[in-house]
């Protein structure tokens, strides 16, 4: 009994194995990351305290394979400080090869606010780093991280953009 046992799970080890070992082989080693880029930003007018900011993603899905995106989560620091922070779901799937323009509403943390302001006021710039982090879930087994940095300038001077 105990060497028909021991087959058993022998068996049923194998088993799993091979299953694992097949579903690997489905994965598609040549997946290459989409590409998320801020396409814009801006506030929107509200009533309230806080403003709230519309920022649009462009999406690049360099696979053949459609991009269920089945939501994001995001956060946008300005001068190292993070300022907001959110999630958004419900998006339109992402055709092989092709790309997406999606919005994500966003308001500011009251407090980190006050701070970012109160420092902005006490020493002025005149440019503002930023830094954009999203993560893309697909539903698959890796999720995409993506990273955008930047810089709004408040001067005016466009002079420093070009070469």
């Amino acid at each position: 009994m105990r060497i028909r046992l021991s087959r058993v799970v022998q068996m049923f080890v194998l088993s799993m194995l091979t299953l694992i070992m097949a579903s690997c082989a489905s994965l598609h080693p040549d997946y290459e990351q989409p590409t998320v880029t801020i396409s814009s930003f801006k506030v929107v007018p509200q009533n309230g305290v806080l403003p709230t900011f519309d920022i649009g993603l462009r999406i690049i899905n360099p696979n053949p394979d459609p991009i269920n995106l089945r939501g994001v989560v995001y956060s946008v620091s300005i001068q190292g400080q993070e300022l907001i922070k959110g999630v958004g779901k419900d998006y339109p799937q992402i055709d092989g090869y092709s790309q997406a323009d999606i919005a994500i509403s966003a308001v500011p943390n009251m407090f980190n606010g006050i701070r970012f302001i109160t420092n902005l006021v006490e020493h002025p710039e005149d440019h503002l780093d930023y830094e954009f982090n999203a993560k893309l879930d697909t539903g698959a087994l890796f999720s995409s991280r993506v990273s955008e940095t930047g810089s709004f300038d408040l001067s005016g001077d466009t002079s420093r953009d070009q070469p």
